[in-house]
């Protein structure tokens, strides 16, 4: 085993992400002598992250070696592991277009980054990204394995697996942190719940949800939570498909909403109440995050201390989901404090590091795993790993229903994927038809109008397609 692994992270001007991954990396024994290297665009972010990485070396007391570098291909030299978090477009422009645009035509969004018409347009911007990456690393690093935690995951995966040659493994922390959830509604301690999961990235189901420690199932539990109307406000529509389903979801009902045609309706303002639903959530965060950063930037710059009351006045008048109040509270007064994340990178490349088995969720290729999915997509599932890397765990058929409601989505991610991979303009109009949300709102004039506005609006953010 080598103690000196060389871990790159392409994008770490998401500072905040950043630490708590470095955090966690450091954080294990076997790793605080790696090499990390610290790669963005943006030269002030860069600069930032990069002294954060020296605060984590002083408080954990590692001995990492830490080199920052607006140049991807001298970062990406040598490479063992290859951390993604970029954001192609930003705040502004591209994830402004991504609402703005689809709002003039009636079409609402919560998050728009995974499917629908924000999802088809940020892979759109996010896969040519990505694939130059994966072909420098080809050349640059061919052995290192790509860690991606870029959105729209699926279609990113899918396109990593069709376009390159690279070790590739996308994660989201969406299975743990949705487990916690669950095991808090049912007052079960989550260190006691055994789970199994299998589906596509957002819109994977829990197929085992039982306590471990005496084989109960757990299941209900919760259904006895949705009958007694006792599920958290915020998550109405999860519980409103397990109802329908049998099965719970792994990502939360704000993204869930917008992947499926029966919510988010410009005509029926009532369901968006009903399911207390928060249209253009992600615009808010965004404006929370970068709000929260300013006030963060001024303070280390003006050397004062930021109290809660400051932060909750700041974020006083942006439009946001209380529990995001919280987190974002949260997340900058424990700046500079270091507890292990539930995100599965750091463990990914200690198993590999040191050959000690563990289990993750992974976004893998589906080779024969989930049986009655398509062959090729990206799907969601456990995963061993150790020092021979990532294994999946064969799942078999799933639940019909699940399949068929996960085929939905898998049509967009394919001809997303599609004119991504081919240049043809035609199937970003094929994707957007069969969205499911878009499909329910819009004619099929206005789909195609509405993306030939999109992609005049993306300009050079986007190849140009034939």
């Amino acid at each position: 085993m080598s103690n000196m692994a060389r871990i790159v992270f392409i994008g770490a001007g998401s500072t905040v992400f950043a630490k708590n991954l470095m955090g966690d990396i450091l954080g294990f024994p076997e790793l605080a002598d790696s090499t990390i290297v610290l790669m963005d665009i943006d030269e002030g972010r860069l600069a930032t992250s990069e002294q954060v990485a020296h605060h984590i070396n002083d408080v954990l007391g590692t001995h990492a070696t830490i080199e920052a570098t607006t140049d991807r291909r001298k970062a990406l030299k040598g490479a063992d592991y290859v951390i993604c978090m970029i954001q192609v477009g930003g705040y502004k422009p591209a994830t402004v277009i991504d609402f703005e645009i689809p709002r003039k035509y009636g079409l609402n969004q919560t998050i728009a980054d995974t499917l629908g018409i924000g999802g088809i347009m940020r892979g759109l911007r996010t896969i040519p990204v990505l694939l130059d990456i994966a072909h420098d690393m080809e050349e640059l690093c061919p052995d290192a394995l790509f860690i991606n935690y870029v959105n729209p995951m699926a279609m990113n995966q899918w396109a990593l697996n069709r376009g390159s040659s690279v070790k590739t493994v996308g994660l989201c922390h969406s299975v743990p942190h949705t487990a916690r959830e669950l095991a808090e509604d049912i007052n079960v301690p989550h260190e006691n719940i055994n789970y199994l999961v299998a589906g596509i990235n957002h819109m994977a189901f829990y197929l085992k949800f039982e306590d471990r420690t005496t084989g109960e199932d757990l299941y209900p539990r919760i259904r006895q939570v949705y009958d007694e109307g006792r599920m958290p406000d915020w998550n109405r529509v999860r519980y409103e498909m397990f109802n329908r389903l049998g099965y719970f979801v792994t990502e939360s009902s704000e993204h869930f909403s917008e992947y499926v045609p029966w919510f988010i309706k410009h005509d029926k303002p009532e369901l968006v109440e009903k399911y207390n639903i928060p249209i253009d959530e992600y615009l808010a965060r965004c404006q929370a995050q970068i709000t929260a950063w300013d006030m963060m930037q001024d303070a280390r710059d003006k050397d004062y201390n930021v109290s809660e009351s400051m932060i909750r006045e700041a974020l006083d008048g942006i439009k946001l989901m209380p529990r995001m109040v919280e987190g974002t509270v949260s997340s900058v007064l424990n700046y500079d404090k270091f507890e292990r994340s539930v995100e599965y990178g750091s463990l990914i490349i200690h198993s590999m590091e040191t050959g000690i088995e563990r289990k993750i969720y992974g976004n893998v290729p589906n080779t024969d795993i989930i049986t009655n999915l398509p062959n090729g997509c990206s799907v969601e599932v456990p995963c061993l790993i150790d020092a021979n890397g990532i294994q999946p765990t064969v799942i078999g058929n799933i639940p019909p229903h699940l399949a068929a409601l996960m085929q939905t989505n898998i049509n967009v991610q394919a001809l997303t994927v599609e004119a991504a991979i081919t240049g043809k303009r035609e199937h970003i109009y094929h994707a957007a038809m069969l969205d499911p949300h878009a499909a329910a709102e819009l004619t099929l004039d206005q789909i195609w109008s509405m993306v030939d506005e999109l992609i005049e609006a993306h300009g050079d953010m986007l190849p140009a397609y034939s």
